[in-house]
């Protein structure tokens, strides 16, 4: 009854440990009852009897039982795999190795730190773990402390419910007390699941721990009540319709509020719930003719044609003048072929002074000529292009057709006629008409032209 009122009292000890750290957020506690055996046969290179582990499993001759509950141990959970347990037991002394013993009392409070290799092994219904830790061990009521190291597995059935089988070395402090094993098997049971929401159901279950929720949504919470969890519910706030994942309709137009720019008129979804009365595609908030169609470009107002040449005046060069489709709105008023060939024959008669870009006296008239032609055809835009022959360097030609084409072009434009209406382009000795053998191909050659753009 001594041992036993012993074994009570660190009992109670026991179940008012407690630890600040928590476990995951399942089940941070777990008791462990079962029965122990204590076996002193050899464990130490002083044993007389053999080595360590000699006749480990030698139950029948050297292990010492007690017929009865003889384990008792209380877990906390700690954090990254690690658990402190601490554990009484009890138990009966009648062998000491291979020689027998005068039912010696036996009692312990062991704690050990443990580490479990559960999730490592990713299996939840086997745990393996080892630990280390001390305690104080008692026989025949003469105690040491002890070193303990110890290897075990536990076995779960359930998510709480399991066997934990164990086996420790206990290496005593005092020559008096003897090393020895101590193998425990226990039935283990996890509890103590926390509800950090308060909505009666653990955080282990519990989708949105920390915010109180409803069992039919795991614990996560439906706050307008539309029958939508707040996770899915795109309006948390405001009672919807599931088709629109939890947001109303207020006009009834298939577009839910929270993506409808008109909420309280209907409208097209095309155009995010907002009417179009006119069906030009611009909704009537955004349409400054609502009533009439037009086009979005022209903030749904249709194009206005000026002159009505059937050229919409944004597309009309000549918006105020009538003119044809082909040229952009304006009047045709391109020269005809043979006012440019007229224009060619003044232009191949122009004369410059030799290897210069100035002109010959008698070129003036043939320039002016040339003006007269250009003012009859205001709209008409041209090419000035200037050609030499192939006398001196490529390079020096190229440039000097250039400058001849630039000096017909600013002599035009200095007598009326507009700058954009002409481009002066050289291209030296590039493009003859005639052989450069000749004095006559030559002169051929070094010639101005001009073309229609």
């Amino acid at each position: 009854m001594k041992n036993l009122s012993r074994l009570f009292i660190a009992t109670l000890l026991l179940l008012s440990f407690s630890n600040a750290n928590a476990q995951d957020e399942n089940n941070p506690w777990a008791i462990g009852v079962g029965a122990n055996a204590v076996d002193f046969y050899p464990v130490g290179e002083d044993a007389p009897l053999g080595e360590y582990f000699d006749e480990y499993f030698n139950l029948s001759d050297h292990y010492n039982f007690l017929p009865s509950l003889s384990s008792i141990s209380v877990s906390r959970y700690l954090s990254d795999g690690f658990i402190f347990t601490a554990a009484g037991t009890i138990n009966e002394i009648d062998k000491v190795g291979d020689a027998s013993a005068a039912d010696l009392s036996y009692y312990a409070v062991d704690g050990t730190i443990k580490y479990s290799f559960g999730k490592l092994l990713n299996k939840s219904w086997l745990d393996p773990y080892l630990g280390v830790g001390g305690g104080y061990t008692w026989v025949d009521e003469i105690g040491a402390g002890t070193l303990n190291g110890t290897v075990g597995l536990n076995f779960w059935f359930t998510e709480n419910v399991g066997l934990s089988v164990q086996s420790s070395y206990k290496h005593a402090f005092e020559d008096y007390l003897a090393k020895h094993f101590q193998h425990t098997v226990a039935l283990a049971i996890k509890f103590g699941g926390k509800d950090t929401d308060g909505d009666g159901i653990y955080d282990k279950d519990d989708a949105c721990p920390e915010v109180p929720g409803l069992e039919a949504f795991n614990g996560c919470p439906d706050s307008d009540g539309d029958g939508i969890e707040d996770a899915k519910d795109d309006c948390p706030n405001e009672a919807g319709l599931a088709e629109f994942n939890g947001c109303p309709d207020s006009d009834g137009d298939g577009v839910p509020d929270n993506q409808d720019a008109c909420p309280t008129v209907a409208g097209l979804k095309a155009l995010a719930g907002c009417p179009d009365a006119d069906g030009d595609g611009v909704a009537d908030k955004d349409d400054e003719c609502p009533n009439q169609a037009g086009p979005a470009a022209n903030k749904g107002c249709p194009w206005p044609d000026t002159d009505g040449d059937g050229v919409l005046d944004k597309d009309d060069k000549c918006p105020n003048e009538k003119g044809t489709v082909a040229n952009n709105g304006c009047p045709e008023v391109k020269p005809t072929v043979e006012v440019m060939k007229q224009l060619n024959e003044y232009a191949r008669t122009i004369l410059f002074d030799t290897g210069k870009a100035t002109f010959k006296k008698e070129s003036i008239q043939t320039l002016e000529s040339m003006n007269a032609i250009f003012k009859e055809y205001p709209k008409a835009d041209f090419y000035i292009d200037g050609h030499t022959d192939s006398v001196g360097s490529e390079k020096s030609n190229q440039l000097l057709s250039e400058r001849r084409a630039t000096a017909v072009r600013d002599w035009l434009i200095a007598n009326g006629i507009d700058k954009d209406r002409l481009e002066a382009r050289g291209f030296g000795e590039s493009k003859p008409i005639d052989s450069n053998k000749t004095a006559g191909g030559r002169t051929n050659n070094r010639r101005v032209e001009v073309l229609l753009k």
